[in-house]
């Protein structure tokens, strides 16, 4: 809104200065710096609303809980992704330009799983139902959130020629041919409108999920995201920059630069999250945040048709929901098969597996932060290894 504000002023009187606003690494700049504001700001207020509330944290009990002792933890107050929506929603609709397809679709996309994860938090610490949102209704969210991605990606005229285009990694343009399989155009595989709705639906399920299941240490998640969303900003800017599409022999997007500006205030929103969600945290992001980081970075990435890239630029996220599935279904089958359930990790998801093998949750979550940083520099590096 602002910067429409803005654009009016300098078309009408010309003020000396205003034409940078016109520039979207200085709108992804200004948006960055006023979301990492709002989260610092607002947050403190934020936290001791719901400390009065009594909006704590309940902490995990049970068999292979007690290996671990987050007993410290119990009380603390949670919701606190609210933080995390009101920054990046606030600095994304000051300096982005909503009238963009790119932009209110991954505002929407985010706000949309915020809600349900408000309302599954809601349902846990406020009415003190354990069980929170019925697992129907919040899968019922995310899939009718990556239909509503996927049909706007599809039908969107200013989609047309690449709607459901995804970008093939490592391969030339000229090095591609058809096949019975799929057909290949400007360095991208066409998956047909067949194919790709559904995986749109799966990615943006998966991450959402994903996130939720990282959540679990104290700084991990939001550190991880911030990490993500820095290099995601990146590759929006490249995507929606013909000079730099062109130079990385990447598909040119109109439009998608404007999602810079969202990454940007992603990544700082996490960050000024942060700064009372680092340990030991004073508040914790709960549903509200974690399923609408995931649904963010899968739906960003959609957009930018990255998807083939997102298990190594989303590492962490990937290793955490795969090995709460081997570890489930393992222990399914060695319990029909033997009768007693039997596990491959000491605990899932992954971080706790370290911390029932004695690693410090602080160190456990900095060194996923430096994994991080390398797979999203080597993601980065996949655009110039073709």
């Amino acid at each position: 809104m602002l910067y429409y504000l803005l654009t009016y002023l300098e078309r009408t009187y010309e003020p000396p200065g205003f034409q940078v606003f016109q520039f979207i690494t200085v709108r992804a700049a200004l948006a960055a710096i006023t979301a990492l504001v709002i989260a610092l700001f607002a947050g403190r207020s934020i936290i001791n609303w719901l400390s009065r509330k009594q909006v704590g944290e309940r902490v995990r009990e049970g068999p292979q809980a007690g290996a671990i002792d987050h007993s410290h933890k119990r009380g603390t107050p949670t919701m606190g992704g609210v933080i995390i929506l009101l920054a990046v929603l606030g600095a994304t609709l000051l300096w982005g330009a909503l009238a963009e397809v790119y932009v209110w679709l991954i505002v929407a996309a985010t706000a949309w799983m915020g809600a349900f994860g408000f309302a599954d938090d809601y349902i846990k610490v406020v009415r003190q139902n354990k069980s929170g949102l019925p697992a129907r209704i919040k899968l019922t969210g995310q899939v009718s959130l990556g239909l509503l991605v996927g049909a706007v990606l599809y039908f969107h005229p200013q989609f047309a020629g690449f709607n459901t285009i995804t970008y093939l990694p490592f391969v030339k343009e000229e090095a591609l041919d058809y096949n019975f399989l799929a057909r290949f155009f400007d360095g991208g595989l066409d998956l047909g409108w067949l194919v790709y709705i559904p995986v749109v639906v799966f990615i943006i399920t998966a991450l959402s999920n994903a996130v939720n299941l990282t959540d679990g240490l104290d700084g991990l998640a939001a550190g991880v995201t911030a990490i993500v969303a820095l290099g995601l900003t990146v590759l929006c800017y490249i995507a929606g920059n013909a000079v730099f599409a062109d130079f990385l022999n990447e598909m040119f997007l109109p439009g998608a630069g404007e999602l810079t500006v969202f990454g940007a205030a992603l990544a700082a929103a996490c960050l000024g999250f942060l700064w009372f969600n680092s340990y030991p945290a004073t508040v914790f992001m709960g549903d509200t945040g974690s399923l609408a980081l995931g649904a963010a970075v899968g739906t960003l990435t959609l957009m930018i048709k990255k998807e083939l890239l997102l298990p190594l630029l989303c590492a962490i996220f990937f290793l955490e929901a795969i090995s709460v599935i081997v570890q489930t279904g393992y222990f399914k089958y060695t319990k029909r098969r033997y009768g007693v359930g039997r596990r491959v990790f000491r605990m899932a998801p992954l971080h706790h597996h370290f911390e029932v093998k004695g690693t410090h949750e602080a160190k456990i979550v900095v060194r996923f932060w430096i994994i991080t940083i390398v797979t999203v520099i080597a993601t980065l590096l996949v655009l110039r290894i073709r």
